[in-house]
C-alpha cells in the first residue's frame, strides 16, 4: 500500500516538472515571437521614433530569454548599409538594451560590425548619416568601457562603495580611468551637439515624428551623462589629491569644457517640451566646480609657501655648508690624531645604523601588511552584504516565479477547456447549418415548383460520386478531431463540403426522377428522401457531445450508392435506329462538299473577270494577283476533296469484304463518322467563305484580312480529311500517301493566297500613303496624337475582339459535347502533326465543328 502511494506520487510529481518545463518552452517561445515582432515593428525606416512598447518588449525578451541571441540573429539581416533612418532606430535599440538589457547582452561580438557601419555612413554626406556615425561612436566606446571594468555595468548606476574601490587603485589606473570617462563625455555631447544643431538648421519641430526621431535616443544620453559627470568628479579630486596641478591641466580644462556643454545640454532639453513627458533632467551642482577650483587655489597657494620655504632651507644649508667646512678643516688635525681610534668607533655606529635600517624596514613591512589585511576585511564583508543582498533578490524572485507557475498551471487547464468547448460549438453551428440545406433540398423534392426542373443522369451520377468522395472524407476527419478535441477545422471543411454535396445530391436526384419512367422515378425519390433522413439523423449524433464519438455514415453511404447505381441504370443507351441515318448523313455532306467546291472554282473566273472591268492600275493588278491565287488554291483543294473521297471509300471497302455493310461501319465508328461529317461541312464552308470574300475584296467591300482567315480555314479543313484518313486507312496505303501529297500541295497554295493578298494590301496602301510635307509643326502634333489615340482604340479593341474569341470557340465545343480541358494526347499530337506549318497567325474566324477532329482520332 505504502509502495503504491509513493509510486502515485512519483508520477504526479514527473507529471507535474513536464507540465512546468512545456509551459516554460510555450513561454519562451512566446517571448521569441514577440520579441521578433518588436523588433521589426521598431527598426523600420519611417522617420518616427521607437515605440515605448516594442523597446520594452525587446528589452523583456532579453530577461527572459538570459541573452540577445534573438536580436543579434534578426539585426545581421538589416539593410542598415542602406537606409540612415534604419540604422539610427537601429543604435537607439542597442542603446536601450545596453543600458536595461539582460547583462548577457554579448555585445562584444558586434562591436566592429557597429564601428563599420559608423565609418561608412561618416564617410557620406548625410544628414542623417552623420548622427548615425556619431552614435555608433558613442556605443562602441560605451562596449569597450564598461567591458573594461566589469564592476561598472552599463547604465552607469553604480553604488558609491563600488565607485570608491574602483578608484582605490595604482594612481596611473585611475589617471588612464579619467582619460576614458572623458572619452565616454565628449563622444555623447558631441551626439546632442550635432543633433540640436541639425534640427535648428533645418527648423525641426520637438513635437512633430521627425523631431521625435531624432531626440528619442537623446533621453538615453541625459541618463549617461548624469552619472558620467558625478563619476567624472570623483576622478578628478581622487587624481588632484596624488598628483601634482601642472601635470593635471590639461584634465581640468577639459572638464570645464564638458561641464559648460553638459549644462547647455540639460537647460536646452528642460525647456523641451519632448523631455518634459519622459524624463527629469538632473541639476548640476556647480559648487563641485567651485570647490574644484576652491581646492585648486589652496593647493596652488601651498604650493607657493612650499617653494618659499625651499628658498629658505636652501640659503641656510649653504651656510651650514660654510660652517662644516671651517669645522672639517679645524678638526682636520685632530682628526688624524684621533683617527682606524675613531677606527673601532665607527664600526660599531656602522652596525648601529645596519640595525636600526633594519628595524624601520621591519616597521614598514608590518605596517603594509595590516593595511592589506585591513583592505582584504573590508572588501571581504563588502562581497558579503552584496551575496547576502544578492541571495535575498533571488529568493524573493523565486517566490514571484513559483507564484506564477501556479497560476498559468491552473490557468491552462482552463483556457484548454474553454478552447475545446469553443471548437464543438464552432462543430455544432456547421452542423445545425448543414442539417438546414439538406431539410431545404428534401423540401424541394415534394415543392410543386421544382416539378419543371430536371436532370441529366450523367450529371447525377457526378454528383453522387463527389459525394462518396466526402463521406470518406468525413470520416477521416471525425477520426482526427476526436484524437484532438482542439481543433476542429478539418471536420468543418468536410462537414460544410459534404453539406453542398448531399443537398446537391438530393436535389439533383430529384430532377433525374422527373425525366424517368414512372417505377424508376419513384424509387429514386424515395431513395433520396431516405438520403435526408439518414443524413439528418448521421449530423444529430454528429451535434450531440454524448452521440460524437459513435457518429456513423455508413446508412448514408449507402443510399448514396443506391442513388448512383440508378442514375447509371437510366443513362441513355446506343440506339441502331440510327445506323441509316449516318450513311446517309455522311453521302449528302461529301455531295453537297463537292458540288460547293466545284461552283466556287466556276465563280472564280467570274469574279477575275468581274475585276478586269471595274479595277485599273495598280488595284487590276493586286486583284488579278490574289483573285488568281484564290482560284488555283480552289481547284486544288476539289483535287485534295476527290482524292479524300476515293480513299474514305477503298478502306471502306476493305472493312466491309469480311463482315458487315457500310452502314455497319458508320454505325460501329459513330463518333468517326460524327467527325468526318463535320470535316466535309468545314469544307464546304471554307470554299463558299474564300467565294464570298474574294468577292467582296474585288467590289471594295471586304478586307484582306477575310482571304487570309479563309486560306488559313482551308489547310485546316484539309489536315481534318487527312487526320480521318491516317486514322481508318493502313500505314503502307498508297491512296493515303497521294492525299497527304495533296493536303501539303494545298497548303502551298494556301501559302501564295496569303503571301499575294499582303503584297497586294501593302501596294495599295503604299500608293494611298498621306504627304505630310505641307503640314506645320501644329498640325503634325495634332495628326500625330489622333495617331496615338487611334492606335491605343484599335489596341483595345483587339484584345477585347480576342477575348470574345476565345468566349465564342468554348461555347462552340460545348455545344457540340467536347471537352475544351483535357482533349485525348494522342488527338492533339496528331493534330498538330496535319496542321499547316506555313501560317504562324492563328485564324480569326472560327471554322464550324472543327473540333471533331478529336472524335476522327479517337
Amino acid at each position: 500500500m505504502c509502495h503504491t502511494a509513493v509510486s502515485y506520487s512519483f508520477t504526479l510529481y514527473v507529471c507535474i516538472i513536464y507540465c512546468v518545463k512545456s509551459m516554460m518552452l510555450y513561454q519562451i517561445y512566446i517571448s521569441s515571437a514577440l520579441q521578433l515582432q518588436s523588433i521589426t515593428k521598431s527598426i523600420t525606416s519611417a522617420e518616427a521614433p521607437v515605440k515605448e512598447k516594442y523597446g520594452r518588449n525587446i528589452i523583456l525578451g532579453t530577461h527572459k530569454e538570459g541573452g540577445a541571441v534573438t536580436f543579434w540573429s534578426h539585426a545581421v539581416s538589416l539593410p542598415l548599409s542602406s537606409n540612415a533612418i534604419l540604422s539610427w532606430k537601429f543604435c537607439h535599440v542597442v542603446h536601450k538594451l545596453l543600458r536595461d538589457g539582460h547583462p548577457n547582452v554579448d555585445s562584444r561580438g558586434h562591436t566592429a560590425s557597429i564601428r563599420q557601419m559608423g565609418t561608412l555612413w561618416g564617410n557620406l554626406h548625410d544628414r542623417y548619416g552623420h548622427i548615425v556615425a556619431l552614435y555608433a561612436k558613442l556605443l562602441c566606446i560605451k562596449i569597450d568601457f564598461h567591458l573594461k571594468h566589469l564592476e561598472i555595468p552599463p547604465n552607469l548606476e553604480t553604488p558609491e562603495q563600488v565607485l570608491d574601490k574602483a578608484i582605490a587603485i595604482d594612481i596611473n589606473k585611475v589617471f588612464d580611468m579619467t582619460s576614458e570617462v572623458l572619452e565616454y563625455m565628449e563622444a555623447a555631447l558631441k551626439l546632442q551637439e550635432t543633433v540640436f544643431r541639425q534640427m535648428e538648421s533645418s527648423s525641426t519641430s520637438s513635437t512633430t515624428p521627425v523631431g521625435k526621431c531624432r531626440l528619442a535616443p537623446l533621453v538615453l544620453v541625459v541618463q549617461d551623462c548624469g552619472p558620467l559627470y558625478h563619476f567624472l568628479v570623483k576622478l578628478l579630486f581622487k587624481l588632484h589629491s596624488r598628483i601634482p596641478l601642472d601635470a593635471l591641466l590639461g584634465h581640468r580644462e577639459r572638464f570645464r569644457e564638458q561641464f559648460n556643454s553638459l549644462t547647455q545640454f540639460f537647460e536646452r532639453a528642460r525647456g523641451m517640451e519632448f523631455f518634459k513627458s519622459i524624463i527629469q533632467i538632473p541639476d548640476l551642482p556647480d559648487r563641485v566646480v567651485v570647490q574644484l577650483q576652491s581646492q585648486v587655489n589652496t593647493l596652488e597657494s601651498e604650493l607657493e609657501d612650499q617653494r618659499t620655504h625651499k628658498q629658505m632651507a636652501l640659503v641656510e644649508n649653504e651656510c651650514l655648508r660654510m660652517e662644516v667646512e671651517n669645522l672639517r678643516a679645524q678638526t682636520a688635525v685632530a682628526a688624524s690624531i684621533q683617527a682606524t681610534v675613531e677606527d673601532a668607533g665607527n664600526e660599531l655606529s656602522s652596525v648601529l645604523v645596519g640595525l636600526q635600517a633594519e628595524k624601520e624596514t621591519l616597521l614598514r613591512t608590518v605596517k603594509d601588511q595590516e593595511a592589506e589585511i585591513t583592505s582584504l576585511r573590508q572588501a571581504a564583508q563588502l562581497h558579503q552584504t552584496m551575496l547576502q543582498q544578492e541571495r535575498e533578490r533571488h529568493q524573493r524572485e523565486m517566490t514571484a516565479l513559483h507564484n506564477q507557475l501556479q497560476e498559468k498551471v491552473s490557468d491552462s487547464g482552463v483556457l484548454l477547456q474553454k478552447l475545446q468547448d469553443e471548437q464543438f460549438s464552432l462543430l455544432q453551428c456547421a452542423v445545425v447549418e448543414a442539417e438546414g440545406m439538406v431539410l431545404d433540398a428534401v423540401a424541394k423534392v415534394d415543392d410543386p415548383l421544382h416539378v419543371r426542373c430536371i436532370c441529366t443522369p450523367d450529371y447525377l451520377i457526378n454528383r453522387a460520386e463527389l459525394t462518396l468522395a466526402s463521406i470518406d472524407k468525413m470520416q477521416q476527419s471525425h477520426v482526427v478531431y476526436l484524437r484532438n478535441m482542439d481543433d476542429a477545422s478539418g471536420l468543418l471543411r468536410s462537414v460544410t463540403q459534404f453539406s453542398h454535396l448531399i443537398s446537391d445530391t438530393i436535389v439533383n436526384g430529384a430532377a433525374t426522377a422527373h425525366s424517368a419512367p414512372t417505377d424508376q422515378a419513384d424509387r429514386l425519390t424515395d431513395n433520396c428522401r431516405d438520403c435526408a433522413t439518414h443524413c439528418l439523423q448521421y449530423l444529430k449524433e454528429l451535434k450531440l457531445k454524448a452521440t460524437l464519438p459513435r457518429a456513423d455514415p455508413t446508412a448514408v453511404r449507402f443510399v448514396v450508392q443506391r442513388i448512383l447505381n440508378q442514375g447509371q441504370d437510366l443513362r441513355p443507351r446506343g440506339a441502331d435506329v440510327q445506323k441509316e441515318e449516318l450513311a446517309d448523313m455522311v453521302d449528302k455532306e461529301m455531295t453537297a462538299t463537292s458540288t460547293a467546291i466545284e461552283d466556287a472554282v466556276l465563280r472564280m473566273d467570274e469574279i477575275l473577270s468581274q475585276a478586269r472591268r471595274d479595277s485599273s492600275g495598280v488595284k487590276l493588278e493586286v486583284n488579278q494577283s490574289i483573285i488568281g491565287s484564290c482560284s488555283d488554291l480552289m481547284k486544288v483543294f476539289f483535287i485534295n476533296l476527290s482524292i479524300s473521297n476515293a480513299g474514305f471509300c477503298v478502306f471502306i471497302a476493305q472493312f466491309c469484304q469480311g463482315a458487315g455493310s457500310v452502314k455497319d461501319f458508320y454505325a460501329k465508328n459513330s463518333c468517326w463518322t460524327e467527325g468526318l461529317i463535320s470535316a466535309s461541312k468545314a469544307v464546304g464552308w471554307g470554299a463558299t467563305q474564300m467565294l464570298e470574300s474574294a468577292d467582296k475584296v474585288v467590289t471594295d467591300r471586304g478586307k484582306y484580312e477575310e482571304l487570309i482567315v479563309c486560306s488559313h480555314e482551308i489547310a485546316a479543313s484539309t489536315a481534318q480529311l487527312v487526320a480521318a484518313s491516317k486514322v481508318k486507312a493502313d500505314r503502307g496505303n498508297r491512296k493515303l500517301q497521294t492525299l497527304q501529297q495533296a493536303s501539303r500541295h494545298v497548303n502551298d497554295m494556301a501559302a501564295v493566297v496569303v503571301s499575294s493578298t499582303k503584297s497586294g494590301q501593302m501596294q495599295i496602301e503604299n500608293k494611298n500613303s498621306m504627304d505630310f510635307s505641307s503640314m506645320s509643326l501644329i498640325k503634325l502634333k495634332t495628326e500625330e496624337m489622333d495617331s496615338q489615340v487611334k492606335v491605343l482604340e484599335l489596341e483595345k479593341q483587339l484584345a477585347n475582339e480576342r477575348i470574345r474569341l476565345g468566349g465564342l470557340r468554348k461555347k462552340h465545343y460545348e455545344i457540340e459535347g467536347i471537352s475544351t480541358d483535357s482533349p485525348p494526347e494522342s488527338a492533339v499530337n496528331s493534330f498538330d502533326s496535319s496542321l499547316p506549318t506555313v501560317f504562324p497567325d492563328p485564324p480569326s474566324m472560327e471554322l464550324p465543328k472543327a473540333q471533331h477532329v478529336f472524335i476522327l482520332l479517337s
